[in-house]
């Protein structure tokens, strides 16, 4: 995504083309820093208020000291004003902890259009393959010094996992542990059917993001005759599931087509779901 707008806390917006980051940030040298991507709906910010608890939870499990939270929104504000309302935005607030040696930390957000790709994900639906994390399900929750579930700027295996997608002739990965069950996407959440019950990974059991957009969608999903839960699955499970989805803040919720060159289950429930997240459809 091209960012069309950046704005920088305490200069408000600055041309697209100029530096935001000194050279030696430690978001540039070692990934040290967090974000959350918004969709722009309405030329507004959906679920704000669920993306800045989870951006200021990821800061304190890994002491990363944020501005309050109107300092932020004033921010967020400002790159979004006039922003037309009929186009998909992605906003993106973006928290590093600043120069190398000491400094505040660097606080910035851009916004773009959401690009085709996702709208066409969206509609179409995608291919996905499974590819081992190497560990177990439930290891990372027990390793105290890990932060676990936060939205780290440090995105090496996520891009990896894209690129062996891209080779494999895939669309997406979902990251299964060695123990054998299912956890997420590089930048998704899984959620799928079991009859009438809508399902997730439990975050807290595995370590993965909690997600703002698939939190929402299980607190919603009596609306579209489901029931919510949280469970573990294998990628045998999703093969025999009724549909399955993954959701995330740009794209919304996108059909797995098949997995591991498999066909799965297509859903008469996902043009509900969609709608049910009011996300656009082509």
């Amino acid at each position: 995504m091209v960012p069309s707008r950046i704005g920088i806390l305490g200069r408000g917006l600055v041309p697209a083309d100029e530096p935001v980051l000194r050279g030696d940030d430690l978001g540039v040298l070692r990934g040290d820093g967090l974000f959350e991507t918004m969709h722009l709906r309405g030329a507004r910010p959906w679920l704000r208020e669920a993306h800045l608890a989870r951006l200021r939870a990821g800061a304190a499990a890994v002491d990363l000291p944020l501005p309050d939270d109107a300092a932020l929104v004033e921010l967020l504000d400002t790159v979004a004003a006039g922003w037309p309302p009929e186009v998909e935005g992605a906003l993106r607030l973006v928290c590093t902890r600043g120069p190398e040696g000491g400094g505040p930390p660097t606080v910035y957000a851009t916004l773009s259009a959401v690009p085709p790709a996702a709208r066409q994900a969206r509609r179409d639906g995608v291919r996905v393959a499974t590819l081992s994390l190497g560990v177990p399900a439930e290891a990372r929750p027990d390793l105290n010094w890990l932060p676990a579930g936060i939205k780290s700027t440090s995105y090496g295996a996520s891009t990896a996992a894209r690129r062996w997608a891209a080779r494999a002739g895939v669309d997406d990965v979902l990251w299964v542990s060695s123990d054998g069950y299912v956890l997420e996407g590089p930048t998704s959440n899984v959620v799928w059917l079991a009859g009438d019950t809508l399902c997730a990974v439990p975050a807290g059991r595995t370590g993965i993001l909690p997600g703002t957009t698939v939190g929402w969608l299980l607190a919603q999903a009596d609306r579209v005759g489901c029931d919510p839960a949280e469970r573990m699955i294998t990628p045998a499970g999703l093969r025999d599931a009724d549909g399955v989805w993954l959701t995330s803040s740009v794209r919304g919720l996108v059909a797995v087509l098949s997995l591991d060159g498999e066909p799965l289950r297509h859903s008469p429930r996902t043009r509900a779901l969609q709608e049910l997240l009011g996300y656009p459809v082509p």
